[in-house]
């Protein structure tokens, strides 16, 4: 009776173990999953809205341009709604054909004189980049899986914003064909757009966002303002659904605890069925062992009792003794052992993902988190007056041109082939990828002594590149480079030795910009 009751105590605290693990486990993973997925999603809608708002100013001028013409000719521009990367190149090159006969021998750049344009050719630009930027949104919102991409500016009504750049495009339809519906201009209230119009008022990024339900569901808004060339242009607006994946997360959940569930109650039976074999019939068997010795004071019953001893468990030790607690010691000792190999195990793999994450996985050289660990040392170096350092700084050049015209594999073997070229030169030195198509050199001992004459080999190496007409666009290696070398009467820290490297490097850059438009 004793030990039917010990088990079906055993029972009730395994239950209410299982359940109370269960319902914290499923409320910790539930707002742990949907906390991380927030703050996941608005690292990733600011990313995008970064990225967005880069390749509006990178176009500086040329897109207050193109935004002032827009506005002001939106109902007279005609974009066909199904238009694709085709026809972006075929108006790209509508414009450019348009402009060499407007303006023979010239060729259009960032200084050529817009607002010398007639019409015909600012409407022929502003069709193409209309068509060049609403691309980029739309791929950035596929891309991304969002609900709704957007660039709008202030309309003169108040809370009014005209739509440029809709990523959701709108048809009207002209001499029985689609064209896109463009400048658009909706209410936007404040009180329900308060974050939109704080990203305007503000001209920051606010923190936060607004919350819409509308035709794609609960989705979360988020917005960033846009200046260029110090003027404040408009709102760049980035949608992403929330609701449904609330739903998921919590099915999911619901389902990993389901699962869970069910595997402890089938290990928790084994356990009671394991703990009632091994522990409580011995416990009966020696009960009346004990209870017959008491009785009788028969040896055997000792006899008895050390062959119940034989097993090696907890109950066991009552009978054995010293020889039971040898060979648990000896149990300990191996799982110890066991425990010390897994960890050297684990240490041995930390140590490995830690090189590979200081790696740059294209050129195979140090990457950017390698670069900060190097100056680091060398800021040391100089608070204790032992610096002796120079800085090379190697920056490719028409990688844009080359993953445009090339693709981006072309691109990758571009820069394979620069950093191969580097690591040749700066052989005794450390060479790092700090960016796409930046690299930089640390020069130590042998290198720094011959620093001029390792730049100079450089630009000979590049120099043959450039004059092979064997060799492809891509394959003719074009780079800048500037260095300079640390001086403790002018530098007092790294970043004052990289700024001067940096300003040579632009300098090279600028000079081989002449030597080709020579």
């Amino acid at each position: 009776m004793k030990t039917r009751t010990l088990s079906f105590k055993f029972t009730l605290i395994f239950i209410g173990f299982t359940v109370v693990a269960l319902l914290m486990s499923s409320v910790l993973s539930y707002f742990n999953q949907m906390q991380m997925y927030r703050n996941q999603c608005e690292k990733n809608v600011q990313h995008v809205a970064s990225y967005l708002e880069e390749i509006l100013m990178s176009e500086g001028n040329y897109f207050l341009f193109y935004q002032d013409y827009f506005l002001l000719h939106k109902d007279d521009l005609m974009i066909p709604i199904d238009f694709g990367t085709k026809d972006i190149i075929k108006s790209e090159k509508k414009f450019k054909e348009l402009f060499a006969k407007k303006y023979p021998g010239e060729i259009f750049t960032q200084s050529s004189p817009f607002d010398e344009f007639d019409d015909e050719l600012k409407s022929a630009y502003t069709v193409y980049k209309h068509q060049y930027y609403l691309d980029k949104f739309e791929k950035a919102r596929m891309d991304f899986e969002l609900i709704y991409v957007e660039y709008m500016v202030p309309a003169e009504k108040p809370y009014h914003l005209t739509y440029v750049l809709d990523s959701m495009r709108e048809p009207r339809m002209i001499a029985g064909k689609d064209f896109i519906e463009l400048g658009i201009t909706v209410p936007n209230p404040l009180e329900e757009h308060k974050k939109e119009w704080e990203a305007w008022e503000t001209g920051k990024r606010p923190n936060g966002y607004d919350t819409f339900d509308n035709e794609f569901g609960k989705t979360f808004a988020f917005y960033t303002p846009l200046y260029v060339s110090g003027r404040k242009m408009g709102i760049i607006g980035v949608e992403v659904e929330i609701a449904k994946v609330n739903r998921e997360i919590l099915l999911a959940t619901v389902k990993q605890m389901m699962a869970i569930g069910i595997m402890l109650i089938i290990l928790m039976l084994l356990l009671l069925y394991f703990i009632r074999i091994n522990y409580i019939q011995k416990l009966i068997k020696l009960q009346e062992a004990i209870a017959d010795y008491s009785l009788s004071k028969n040896p055997l019953v000792a006899e008895k009792l050390t062959a119940e001893g034989n097993s090696g468990d907890e109950i066991s030790l009552i009978i054995t003794k010293f020889a039971d607690m040898i060979y648990e010691l000896e149990l300990y000792m191996q799982s110890l052992s066991k425990t010390k190999d897994e960890l050297q195990n684990t240490k041995k793999h930390a140590v490995e993902m830690s090189e590979l994450a200081l790696k740059d996985p294209l050129t195979g050289i140090r990457n950017r988190n390698g670069y900060y660990n190097e100056v680091k040392k060398l800021e040391w170096e100089i608070s204790d007056g032992e610096a002796k350092f120079g800085i090379a700084m190697i920056d490719l050049n028409f990688l844009k041109k080359i993953n445009d015209t090339y693709g981006h594999e072309i691109g990758n073997r571009a820069i394979i082939s620069l950093c191969r070229i580097t690591c040749s030169v700066f052989e005794h030195s450390p060479v790092f990828r700090v960016g796409g198509d930046e690299f930089v050199a640390i020069l130590r001992d042998h290198d720094l002594e011959c620093a001029d004459i390792l730049v100079h080999e450089f630009k000979r190496k590049l120099e043959s590149l450039k004059n092979d007409s064997r060799l492809e666009f891509w394959e003719q290696t074009s780079a800048a480079i500037g260095y300079a070398v640390f001086d403790s009467s002018v530098d007092s820290d790294y970043e004052s030795v990289l700024k001067r490297a940096d300003v040579q490097m632009y300098e090279n850059k600028k000079a081989m910009k002449a030597m080709r438009e020579d």
